[in-house]
């Protein structure tokens, strides 16, 4: 798989707010409250995420219960490893960093 990309701030937490699955409100709520308010998602670009994630086949949208406004998605295998390989991607960038500094520091 080649989907070793830079993930956005939103990307990354809006993947992350799927592990388990999440309606639209949910992931705005769950993406601000982990970046610490950082991230804060209006409902037509978390939308527009979520299509373009859909599209990418690393979200699914799950079956909408009969008599249900409420869509839900989920995060696909696909998309767990595009989550572990940026988590993997930000570990180095941190690692890089505090080597180069603490060299200097030293």
């Amino acid at each position: 798989m080649n989907e070793t990309l830079a993930l956005t701030e939103s990307t990354y937490y809006i993947l992350l707010s799927l592990y388990t699955p999440q309606h639209g409100y949910g992931i705005m709520q769950k993406a601000e409250q982990m970046s610490g308010g950082r991230v804060r998602l209006a409902a037509g670009t978390l939308y527009g995420a979520l299509n373009a994630l859909c599209d990418k086949g690393w979200i699914i949208q799950l079956p909408v219960e009969s008599g249900s406004r409420k869509k839900e998605y989920k995060l696909t295998e696909k998309g767990l490893q595009v989550l572990q390989n940026e988590l993997e991607r930000l570990r180095q960038l941190v690692a890089n960093g505090d080597s180069v500094l603490n060299k200097e520091e030293a």
